[in-house]
Formats: structure tokens, C-alpha cells, sequence
């Protein structure tokens, strides 16, 4: 597994374009959203459906077309520096077929930031684009509006990459849950949606010599044991080199949690390090993924080689 091109950083006055390839978003925390963004100097404009709703299914923001037709848009747009999600929530996995890979290429790198759902669209970015993407908060999402940690790890990442290259796990957690040191270019998200996404044309057809990034929410315990025993069953796990587990949001208690990780992780042979401190947990950490990183389960830090924007 190769290191992806990293997009360029952002300058103050950038523009950024907020989209919803998902689910649709709650006005007021749109607003808020766009609110701290234009406190980072960001001008940021607004997709056509992130406020949409499709007509009968109304866990989407707008119809498949509508959705794709805004991130193409926002992507291709020159003026634009950035695109990042409003949030996640379900529905990436129906558009993201419809996108045009080669006008979005043809546009050259920029950033693109999201998480949760938007676990497809970073594989696909990875495949299609070969870009260096950020797994971290939804413009909109409740915790980012709520938290100042997570505003300043996105900010910082966004502007100041060379100041994040070693991200620490958020405390208390970061405990090896097997210990080592381990080195790879990084990869992952959503465990679920890695785990749906398997065989599909835009998703990375294995961890091999991956650091494999992991954070799910509200799946119980028997069901993450389902996806990481379909991961291992397929191969997909085979070769890869460490694993980072982030956070675990309403999915129960941690010891039970714990116990499926040993389990399904530990006979891997590889590091793991537990509650880092990425995902839908309180305070999120922006993760880039596509950079070749070190991972030291020990100290509970993922080193990147390179800032994750140029």
C-alpha cells in the first residue's frame, strides 16, 4: 500500500463547500457549522441539497443523483479549495457510482473531510483519486458544533498540518491493547461501512500493509464481532500491520467491547491501541488517511512522515 498526494493546505479566505452526500441536515446546526468556519477566515458556500430531502426516503438529503451531482459540482468548481460534509448519516453507498472520476480528477486535489457514512466515499477517493483524505468531524455534527477540541484539531490539520504529525490519543484512553510499534500508510473509518463496502469497485481490496483505522457507533457487540470476523473471513485483514481502534459510541459497555477486540484482533499478530480518540466520540481527532504513519501502541501516538496537506 503506497502513500497517496496529499491536496495543499488552506490559506485564510479560502472557500470551502459544505455538501450532504448522505443524510440531510438540521438548519440551525448547518448555520452553526458555517458559523465557525467563517471564524477561521473559511468562506464557505453551500451545495444545492444539503437542506434537501428525498421525497420518500427521507434519511436522505435529496436524491441519489441531486447528491452526487453537488459533490461533482463542489469538487470541479476551480474556486473552490475544500469540500467537506455536512455529515454522515446514510447514503454515500447509493451515489457515490454516480460520480464522474474523471472530471474530478481532471480538477486536480483539493481536500475533502468527512466521517461515519462518508467512510465509502474516503475509499473511493483513495481508488479513484489517489488523494490523502481527512476521517474527522461533519461541519454540522453535534460534537464538533459543541466541542473545542475537535474544532481545533480540524482547524489545525486544515491550516497548520505540521503541527498535528504525531497525533496522541485523546486521555485516558490510548492503552495498547497489543503492544508493539508499527509502521504503514493509513486507512479505514466506519467498521461497518468497511465492512458493506467489501467487493465493491471503489473500495480498497485489502489492509495489507495498511494501519487500519476503526470507530463504529450504536452497533452492540455481537455485530461488530460480525464485522471483523467478515474482514477476517474475506483476507481483507490479512498482512495488515497495526490497528488503531477509535471511539465506540453507544455500542456498550467497554469491557464487552474489549473482549470482541482480543478476540477477533489479538491473534493478528500486529499492534492495537484502543480508544484513541477518533470518530463519533466526544472531542473527535481529525485522521488523515493515505499517509504513511507509525503507530507506537505503547505511547498511544500515530506519527505521520509527512503533513497530511502540503
Amino acid at each position: 500500500m503506497n502513500q497517496l498526494l496529499r491536496p495543499p493546505r488552506l490559506a485564510p479566505g479560502a472557500r470551502v463547500a459544505v455538501v450532504a452526500p448522505s443524510g440531510p441536515v438540521p438548519e440551525e446546526r448547518l448555520q452553526a457549522g458555517l458559523d465557525i468556519l467563517r471564524g477561521w477566515d473559511l468562506d464557505p458556500v453551500v451545495a444545492p441539497h444539503v437542506l434537501g430531502r428525498h421525497r420518500a426516503l427521507d434519511y436522505l438529503a435529496g436524491t441519489d443523483a441531486e447528491r452526487a451531482a453537488d459533490l461533482r459540482d463542489a469538487w470541479c468548481d476551480p474556486s473552490v479549495a475544500a469540500v467537506l460534509c455536512a455529515r454522515g448519516g446514510y447514503g454515500a453507498q447509493r451515489m457515490v457510482d454516480l460520480l464522474d472520476w474523471a472530471a474530478m480528477r481532471a480538477a486536480g486535489p483539493k481536500v475533502f473531510a468527512g466521517f461515519s457514512d462518508i467512510t465509502v466515499l474516503h475509499q473511493a477517493f483513495a481508488n479513484r483519486l489517489g488523494l490523502v483524505t481527512l476521517y474527522g468531524p461533519a461541519v454540522a455534527g453535534v460534537d464538533f458544533l459543541k466541542n473545542a477540541r475537535a474544532q481545533e484539531h480540524l482547524r489545525a490539520t486544515l491550516f497548520e498540518p505540521e503541527s498535528v504529525r504525531t497525533v496522541r490519543a485523546v486521555p485516558p484512553g490510548g492503552g495498547a491493547l497489543v503492544p508493539g510499534r508499527a509502521r504503514g500508510v493509513t486507512l479505514g473509518g466506519c467498521l461497518s461501512l468497511l465492512a458493506s463496502d467489501l467487493g465493491t469497485p471503489h473500495a480498497h481490496a485489502a489492509a495489507r500493509g495498511g494501519l487500519l483505522l476503526i470507530e463504529d457507533v450504536g452497533e452492540s457487540p455481537y455485530r461488530l464481532d460480525r464485522y471483523l470476523t467478515q474482514l477476517l473471513r474475506t483476507g481483507w485483514l490479512d498482512g495488515v500491520a497495526g490497528v488503531v481502534l477509535g471511539s465506540w459510541a453507544t455500542c456498550g459497555p467497554y469491557e464487552d467491547l474489549r473482549a470482541v477486540f482480543a478476540d477477533r484482533l489479538g491473534g493478528l499478530g500486529v499492534p492495537v491501541v484502543e480508544e484513541f480518540g477518533f470518530g463519533h466520540g466526544e472531542g473527535a481527532l481529525t485522521m488523515p488517511l493515505g499517509l504513511v504513519a507509525e503507530l507506537d501502541a505503547g505511547r498511544g501516538t500515530l506519527t505521520f512522515g509527512e503533513p497530511a496537506l502540503s
